[in-house]
């Protein structure tokens, strides 16, 4: 394959301006929560929007470094990630116009014009996905890369994009929904986020999740961003390799430390799903919830004891830290 005029030293432009996009969208939508008092749904009209150009910001920006990374396939990365930026974008405009239009830009089906945008970002999501999936292959292949955040990335992308597909749990009609399409009814919306009460209760501050319920954006929320946890946490290793050789120094030492800590991740990414499929809060696990989450942490912390053991190597300037 012929070189991409991108090179590996360069960040991928479509994402680094959807990221900063975003960041003027992130402004816009902290004044509408300031200024504009009406509610979609039970949450401010601009929380959404604001929660979302946050996440895709984030998102854009860990593509685009680790695309600064590709030597092989680095042309089919650079289309990918620009299907990436193209779907994000259109995701976001829809999210944003129905914001303004006051309506539901999840799950609404009450009008014609609400279900041709809603059946929009459903596509639109899938093509998200299959191109993240892309970008993933292409990191996953590099080969002359810092060995920790290559695994780093690999799982982080894995754990993403499974976090990207609890979404499609959300757009499930509930039993009521099935219920009155049963009877021949229009339900104004079809799916939900929350899990054994209906959408729009009592939520947590600033994450507008149920406090009464289970809620699917938790674990939705928590995969997704599990590309950005890992690769840092390689980044947090190689600072530490530089400066407590013993026992950071280890290539494999912090290759398990990154395996183990994916491994807590999905772990972690699975209770949270089982909690919110069982309609209960977050914030109040019952005592089978908490045995889980207790059985998971001694097990995390089991591995990463058995992780750190063994004889550090030598080692000068970490390459991460020379690309980063």
């Amino acid at each position: 394959m012929s070189n991409s005029p991108v090179t590996a030293a360069r960040w991928h432009r479509p994402l680094v301006g959807l990221a900063a996009v975003m960041g003027v969208l992130t402004i816009v939508a902290l004044v509408g929560l300031a200024l504009d008092d009406r509610s979609i749904g039970g949450s401010p009209a601009w929380l959404k929007p604001c929660k979302f150009a946050v996440s895709l910001g984030l998102y854009a920006l860990t593509l685009a470094w680790l695309l600064r990374f590709a030597h092989r396939w680095r042309r089919t990365g650079w289309w990918a990630a620009t299907v990436v930026a193209l779907a994000s974008a259109g995701e976001m405009v829809a999210i944003v116009v129905q914001a303004v239009r006051g309506r539901a830009s999840h799950f609404d089906v009450a009008t014609p014009f609400d279900a041709m945008v809603w059946s929009l970002m459903g596509a639109t999501v899938m093509v998200l996905w299959t191109a993240s999936l892309v970008v993933a292959i292409v990191v996953a292949v590099q080969r002359d890369t810092d060995p920790v955040v290559r695994s780093a990335a690999r799982l982080g992308f894995a754990l993403s994009l499974a976090g990207m597909m609890l979404g499609f749990l959300m757009t499930q009609p509930t039993d009521a929904q099935r219920t009155e399409l049963d009877n021949g009814g229009a339900p104004a919306m079809i799916g939900a986020h929350s899990v054994g009460v209906a959408d729009g209760g009592p939520s947590m501050p600033l994450t507008g999740w149920s406090t009464t319920g289970g809620d699917l954006r938790i674990p939705h929320f928590a995969g997704i961003h599990a590309l950005q946890a890992l690769p840092l946490l390689a980044l947090v290793l190689a600072l530490l390799a530089a400066r407590y050789p013993a026992p950071f120094g280890a290539v494999r030492t912090r290759l398990r430390v990154v395996r183990v800590a994916a491994a807590g991740y999905a772990g972690l990414v699975a209770l949270l799903t089982w909690q919110a499929l069982r309609g209960q809060p977050l914030l109040e696990p019952d005592a089978l919830t908490l045995l889980a989450a207790g059985g998971l942490a001694v097990v995390v912390l089991a591995g990463l004891a058995l992780a750190v053991r063994g004889r550090a190597e030598p080692i000068t300037r970490s390459r991460v830290l020379q690309n980063a």
